[in-house]
């Protein structure tokens, strides 16, 4: 598994973005995958996590109702809506050794280098 996140930018406070996490080698399909974040100076976070089928997600409180994490055979994706300065961080994608969504960072073994989104007020 290798992945790449992608999608990052500079957004104005309320607008969207859409990150997306793809795996080079085409063999997360089975893996659970989880998005976190790093804002600058704090300890990565988690933010939302989806199973391999797509049906059961996970997200952080702070993002609930913003936030949709979704995927297909490709890819996972990151829908973001109503974004905030708070949101300003490296957003980085990760797949878990196992097929279910999970919130646990120490369970994922895989890690994409990281998109940076910039919220600016």
């Amino acid at each position: 598994v290798q992945l790449q996140a992608s999608g990052g930018g500079l957004v104005q406070s309320g607008g969207s973005l859409r990150l997306s996490c793809a795996d080079s080698r085409r063999t997360f399909s089975n893996n659970g995958v989880g998005w976190f974040r790093q804002p600058p100076g704090k300890e990565r976070e988690f933010v939302a996590a989806i199973g391999w089928r797509g049906g059961e997600t996970f997200y952080a409180d702070s993002v609930k109702g913003r936030f949709t994490i979704s995927r297909d055979n490709a890819k996972v994706y990151l829908q973001m809506n109503s974004l905030k300065p708070e949101d300003t961080a490296i957003y980085y994608c990760a797949a878990a050794l196992r097929p279910m969504a999970t919130t646990n960072r120490n369970e994922y073994r895989y890690w994409g280098q990281g998109t940076l989104v910039t919220v600016s007020s």
